[in-house]
């Protein structure tokens, strides 16, 4: 089995990798990324320079028996041009490639994110509306892309799609590029431990899901070798990290906040670059739904190793160390000397140093 994979130098493409390496029935593993990396996992990958937007996608995909699509822009919050492009544009240039090339299996990776606004005290299926939080420039894209599938599998009976729904990705090798990407230059890394984050804001609704990357990878690896695997799955971690389950892993104290207040915190020191974030990512924490992940465990036979606490402590712990993969996203140095690589992008003002 040869299996196309894009983005397959980031977060999840390095777990996805070494899980499909881990396959016998995985023969070859195509890396598509904008920039080889030096990062080797097995002998059955091979590396391919390619970017979404522009590259001749149906040639790389010729022979495939399945691409999985992962390739995604969280940066530059500040251009939404640019991320469109790639996130929108660019995977509906995968999609249609995919189906030109006659491509058996399509493996898209969705996003908790693709959800409408739903309940935060119980849980939802599949079926759940899939419209994205209008305020999140990462929700509107995902829920677009969605959409792209529905008009996909309409015109494309025969290829098999599957539409992963991951909540928050956590691991260590990708902790410099979360930080990097969501908290930005000004955050004092060895500050990120455990006893000395001393308060949990406590917002109405604040509650997050979360699944370690190498879990989330091997839910794409089952996605492509089971051939009934269709449609979408929910995947995430126990338990739900709501504020209470957060202020007992941080050691921390929940302090009640007006929502308006800390989103209008959040918008200013955006506008002032003092971080890369901007609101919208607030509003999925606090208006998406909670996901059911029975589907994954019952018909993927999917089971995590890891719970979402341990994930979570895991990626902050490799905050403090600076830990990284030798990968262009992932690699520590990707920041420069004193983090000035992020600075001279303008703290989310331009694309992404490790892109």
């Amino acid at each position: 089995m040869r299996v196309v994979v894009t983005g397959a130098t980031g977060n999840v493409g390095t777990s996805v990798v070494t899980a499909l390496g881990h396959d016998e029935r995985v023969t070859e593993i195509v890396g598509l990324a904008r920039r080889r990396p030096a990062w080797r996992d097995t002998e059955r990958t091979r590396w391919v320079a390619a970017d979404i937007t522009s590259a001749p996608l149906e040639e790389l995909f010729a022979g495939a028996d399945a691409v999985i699509h992962l390739a995604w822009l969280i940066q530059p919050s500040r251009d939404e041009g640019v991320l469109e492009a790639t996130n929108v544009h660019g995977s509906l240039r995968v999609f249609q490639a995919a189906a030109a090339a006659g491509v058996p299996t399509l493996v898209h990776a969705s996003s908790i994110g693709t959800y409408s606004p739903g309940p935060s005290d119980r849980r939802v299926t599949e079926d759940w509306p899939s419209d994205g939080i209008p305020s999140s420039f990462y929700s509107r894209h995902k829920a677009a892309c969605e959409r792209a599938l529905d008009g996909l599998e309409t015109r494309h009976p025969e290829l098999r799609v599957v539409r992963l729904r991951p909540g928050l990705i956590f691991k260590r090798g990708s902790a410099t590029e979360i930080r990097r990407l969501f908290a930005g230059p000004f955050l004092p890394s060895p500050l990120v431990r455990p006893g000395l984050i001393l308060v949990v804001p406590d917002l109405p609704g604040l509650a997050l899901q979360a699944v370690h990357a190498d879990d989330v990878a091997d839910a794409y690896r089952l996605a492509v070798v089971d051939p009934s695997a269709r449609g979408a799955y929910n995947i995430a971690a126990e338990p739900v990290l709501d504020v209470a389950e957060l202020a007992r892993l941080l050691r921390a104290r929940p302090v009640r906040l007006h929502a308006g207040l800390v989103r209008a915190l959040t918008t200013a020191s955006w506008r002032l670059r003092l971080q890369p974030t901007p609101p919208g990512w607030l509003d999925m924490g606090l208006l998406g739904p909670i996901m059911d992940v029975t589907r994954a465990r019952t018909e993927l036979g999917w089971e995590p190793r890891r719970s979402a606490g341990d994930a979570l402590l895991e990626l902050l712990a490799g905050m403090r160390e600076g830990a990284g993969l030798p990968t262009p996203p992932l690699d520590p140095a990707t920041s420069g000397p004193l983090r000035s690589r992020e600075l001279a992008a303008g703290v989310g003002g331009r694309a992404d140093p490790g892109l």
